[in-house]
């Protein structure tokens, strides 16, 4: 277990690598070189907590797109991370396996990250969560082509591929709830990174935006406004905290849930703080909007996590202390 000194320590280190890879590459290639270079797959493997913790925060926080999700998502799987293999992602708002079954044919239609651009192998789970499968598929027979929506720049790629039904092999339904639970908690931890910067652009402007004689920061209306927004930060952390110390799918959604909705509460907040120049291209603002919406439809939107929670909360009739106040 790392101590908060030394978690401390990595966060910076990890921080200045990637803003390093990203002043000289500008792309993801040179974030995962980074992170390879940094001994990312090493650290995932002896302490995953503090690994997705630190490395998805600096990836939100700096704007920066990588394939560490990937090796994430292999991991769970109990496999070992390779540069030459991309998960099949559920399709965007989704959390099912992205795999079917069809006329004696393995398919495919979800999301991936870039590595499906230049991976060999597509890894592909199917079938329910209660009986999953696990397939391999030749990225050479699939359809991979790159998402432009509102985000063009956060590596995503849609996917459509087929395969033989025979080369399905059933895998244990804890290892795809243990992958979903740890895809979850990194994006939310990507998403706190990217909330976090949002509310130091929001602040740095109000410092420096004067209007009638004094920086806005001093009027009440825009202190309570970022106010709103740290309150808002702050509640992910400790959802995130929760989701660490008592892991498990219901604290994982849960985190990812909460990380949707602070990243709505903190963009509009900001936003109003930064008034007309918020609404422009020309501030960062913009940026890391776009990727908080991206990411918020990774592995379920909020909306659609708490409504499957309460429905299944109704029907088995109790309510599990998440989070003892």
């Amino acid at each position: 277990m790392i101590d908060a000194e030394e978690r401390a320590a990595m966060e910076q280190t990890v921080r200045a690598a990637l803003a390093d890879a990203l002043e000289s590459a500008g792309d993801g290639a040179g974030v995962d070189a980074a992170l390879a270079k940094l001994g990312w797959l090493d650290l995932l493997d002896a302490e995953p907590d503090d690994a997705i913790g630190v490395v998805f925060g600096a990836l939100g926080a700096l704007g920066a797109t990588s394939t560490a999700l990937d090796d994430v998502l292999l991991s769970a799987l109990g496999e070992t991370p390779h540069p030459d293999v991309a998960v099949v992602l559920p399709r965007f708002g989704a959390w099912d396996p992205a795999g079917g079954i069809e006329s004696g044919e393995l398919c495919a239609h979800g999301l991936a990250t870039s590595r499906a651009d230049r991976a060999r192998e597509l890894r592909l789970v199917g079938g329910t969560a209660s009986e999953p499968w696990v397939a391999s598929i030749a990225t050479s027979s699939a359809e991979v082509s790159p998402v432009k929506g509102i985000d063009p720049t956060a590596g995503l790629h849609a996917v459509r591929a087929r395969g033989r039904a025979a080369d399905a092999t059933p895998l244990d339904p804890t290892a795809w709830r243990s992958a979903l639970a740890l895809g979850r908690r990194a994006i939310a931890h990507q998403i706190a990174g990217a909330t976090r910067t949002l509310l130091e652009l929001a602040c740095a402007h109000a410092k420096e935006r004067v209007q009638f004689g004094r920086p806005i920061a001093r009027f009440q209306a825009v202190r309570h406004r970022l106010a709103d927004a740290l309150v808002a930060v702050e509640s992910l952390d400790a959802a995130l905290i929760a989701a660490r110390e008592v892991p498990g799918p219901d604290t994982a959604a849960l985190a990812k849930a909460v990380a949707g909705r602070t990243a709505r509460t903190v963009a509009t907040h900001c936003q109003q703080v930064l008034g007309g120049i918020g609404f422009t291209t020309e501030h960062a603002f913009h940026r890391y909007l776009k990727r908080t919406l991206a990411l918020e439809g990774l592995f379920g939107s909020a909306d659609a996590i708490v409504l499957d929670v309460g429905r299944r909360l109704l029907a088995e009739r109790r309510a599990p202390a998440l989070i003892q106040l």
